[in-house]
């Protein structure tokens, strides 16, 4: 027995050390990948030293993706770059790796001197691009990120830039970061690495005030066997006055840099690098997106301009089968006019490549899928005709009660696992689409989520994505009428304001502060007999009228709510009642009479007696009690009718109210 117990308790003490040791490995150790890199005369060929993946169990494979930075102005995102110098000199390399479908943190890699030694007439290729130039036809600006943003993890964002003139310019490039739709920063700029004798600006912008800009991105590249060029940026523009972007810009935009450069011949093409790190405060949303805004000044002496809006997804994963929106909060007074967006991404992660893709995207009935309008997709097709087969590659769009299929129809998506394919973003599609709320919508978080199917087998399944209203502030002006039942001749009357949620779906918080004028009158009449030592009774008759009068404030600090329908509510509470001002008057009136026996009733006016007795009271009478009660009419919004029975802990104990009242 002895043997079997010690035999458990080290089984246990194994298992436990296990998973200690897992436990270090996914969130304390850092991994590293060392740079290693071989120089041959102005071409050096780079690589890294990767750890192992720490495999999501039921996830597809996990693998690495690579971000270089080679210290002269180029970059690349293949894993093992070849690189040509355009100039001898030591140049600092740095490498960002993302770990996909992995437990672990980011391996981190420090920066690499690197010495490059050639001869420079000896040398043919040029070193900013390697023949690989972002830009398409008149494109001047193009901007994208290394990753997704993850709280508490780096992402580079690149910006480049091109002189599309035929004489020499110089000009500015702006970055505004940090919406202001969201109540905390998202990125903190911690470095920005210029190479081409570009100057950080200490320009002053002055804000104004503007509505904010419905912006959106979008990915490009026709061809599937080529490396699908992540362009997180749509709404590009050209505009000419830049007073007023830049007005715009400032009031979307809690943050900016200014970048000044100069001598950019014709035809030449730049890169900006930056870090942006993000912060803890960062929305922790799967399915939230964030952006960022480029401006492109060509020539300073011209007003003209290009504007790039650069959307962000804020992930708590790198997982490439994902859905987003930009309806993560949302202002419901103004949601009806709001047209939401959505994307659907997914990844071919099979051995070949996949013909046939479905999205079947749950869909809440509150939005309204007849206002659906297609933004955009990857592999770039055709809308397929209803009713018809066609023999091209088409984006199928079918309907239903509580989802949307989009089905990509003869396309050609390679696989990560494809033989020959060693881009894993040329195996990536998404899907952009808007659209409105219905006609009956209520305040309430949805939740969407998205079954992706690769041909015949069984589907990936996305995040959920999520849209919320913000609490809102909904005002009520409140009137009424207070019974007090155990009081006789009282009246009360009331008005006051009421603090809600704007117009709540089911269960709400209120406060309420209302004010009273109330006045008792009573009226009581009494006499008291004593017989004297002569057998006379002497009889006193009194008359007793009480007058009160005051104001008095009434406190409902904390109410629950709860609509049953648009047109019927309940609620209970706690409510708590103080005299402000109260005053009292008493007279008594009393007439004397004796009752002399054999003679009968003789009344003795010199005898009679008057007291009055006053008061003025202020901040007395505190009284708590308890609370029920009921809403007929516009209970989420607009005017209604209600009753409440109050029971107080002290007397007077009952308390009926009835009122109106009208929330805005």
């Amino acid at each position: 027995m002895k043997q079997i117990l010690i035999v458990i308790c080290c089984i246990n003490l194994v298992f436990f050390s296990e998973m200690q040791a897992q436990v270090v490995v996914n969130d304390t150790v850092t991994r590293t990948a060392p740079v290693f890199y071989d120089v041959l005369g102005n071409e050096v060929t780079f690589g890294a030293e990767m750890p192992p993946v720490n495999q999501v169990a039921g996830a597809p494979k996990a693998f690495y993706t690579y971000y270089w930075e080679f210290g002269d102005g180029a970059y690349s995102f293949e894993e093992k770059p070849k690189h040509h110098y355009a100039q001898s000199g030591e140049y600092e390399v740095k490498l960002w790796s993302t770990n996909h479908y992995d437990n672990g943190k980011p391996p981190e890699s420090r920066p690499k001197k690197v010495a490059v030694n050639f001869n420079e007439e000896a040398a043919n290729e040029m070193a900013t691009s390697d023949g690989n130039s972002p830009f398409v036809e008149d494109d001047d600006l193009f901007v994208k990120t290394n990753r997704d943003a993850l709280p508490n993890q780096d992402i580079v964002l690149i910006t480049s830039y091109k002189n599309t003139k035929d004489y020499v310019t110089d000009g500015k490039l702006y970055l505004f970061y940090n919406d202001t739709q969201f109540k905390n920063n998202n990125f903190i700029l911690e470095d920005t690495r210029l190479h081409h004798g570009e100057q950080i600006s200490s320009e002053v912008l002055f804000a104004t005030s503007t509505e904010v800009n419905d912006t959106h991105s979008y990915l490009a590249n026709d061809d599937t066997t080529l490396l699908i060029q992540r362009r997180a940026v749509e709404d590009t523009t050209k505009r000419a006055v830049l007073p007023a972007t830049l007005d715009e810009s400032e009031a979307l935009y809690r943050d900016y840099q200014v970048i000044q450069f100069q001598n950019m011949q014709p035809g030449e093409e730049r890169n900006i690098f930056r870090t942006l790190k993000t912060t803890p405060e960062m929305l922790k949303d799967t399915s939230a997106i964030v952006s960022l805004r480029s401006i492109y000044v060509p020539d300073e002496n011209f007003g003209s301009h290009t504007v790039k809006d650069t959307e962000i997804e804020i992930v708590t994963s790198h997982d490439p089968n994902k859905m987003s929106s930009n309806g993560t909060i949302m202002n419901y007074r103004w949601a009806r006019l709001k047209r939401l967006k959505f994307k659907v991404r997914f990844q071919n992660d099979g051995e070949g490549p996949a013909n046939t893709i479905r999205l079947e995207v749950d869909t809440p009935e509150m939005f309204d899928k007849e206002t659906l309008q297609i933004r955009d997709m990857y592999p770039k097709c055709a809308i397929c005709p209803k009713g018809r087969e066609v023999n091209y590659s088409c984006l199928d769009t079918v309907l239903k009660q509580d989802k949307i299929i989009f089905t990509f129809k003869k396309i050609y998506l390679p696989g990560t696992a494809q033989k020959g394919v060693t881009e894993k973003d040329s195996t990536k599609g998404f899907v952009k689409y808007s659209m409105k709320f219905g006609d009956k919508f209520h305040k309430t978080k949805t939740r969407s989520r998205t079954a992706i199917y690769f041909d015949k087998n069984e589907p990936i399944l996305t995040n959920y994505s999520t849209t919320r209203f913000l609490p809102g502030i909904s005002l009520g002006a409140k009137a009424g009428y207070i019974f007090n039942p155990d009081l006789d001749n009282s009246k009360e009357y009331f008005a006051g304001i009421t603090l809600s949620p704007f117009k709540s779906y089911r269960g709400y918080l209120q406060a309420e502060l209302f004010f009273s004028a109330n006045s008792f009158e009573s009226l009581r009449n009494f006499e008291s007999v004593n017989l004297n030592e002569i057998g006379i009774s002497e009889i006193n008759r009194f008359t007793e009228a009480n007058k009160e009068n005051g104001i008095t404030t009434y406190l409902v600090p904390i109410s629950y709510r709860y609509n049953l329908n648009n047109f019927v509510a309940i609620g209970a509470g706690i409510q708590l009642k103080m005299d402000l001002s109260s005053t009292c008057l008493s007279e008594t009136t009393g007439e004397f009479s004796l009752d002399i026996p054999g003679e009968g009733e003789i009344r003795d006016p010199s005898q009679d007696t008057f007291q009055r007795i006053e008061c003025d009271e202020s901040f007395s009478n505190f009284q708590s009690g308890l609370f029920l009660g009921a809403n007929v009419g516009g209970v989420r919004i607009g005017p209604s009718v209600g009753v409440r029975y109050v029971f107080n802990f002290n007397e007077p104990t009952s308390q009926v109210q009835v009122y109106g009242i009208w929330k805005f």
